[in-house]
């Protein structure tokens, strides 16, 4: 199942964060690699 956009979000500002947690940035990269990609139309 892939994250949806809020928890995404969230996961992208905990990596942004230096005060957060190794672990937790392990985590968080997960979920975001897992998140639903906005397709872009094909090239005419």
């Amino acid at each position: 199942m892939a994250t949806g956009k809020k928890p995404a979000h969230d996961a992208a500002k905990l990596l942004a964060d230096k005060k957060t947690p190794a672990k937790v940035k392990e985590i968080a990269a997960s979920d975001l690699a897992q998140a639903k990609k906005k397709k872009t139309p094909p090239k005419k």
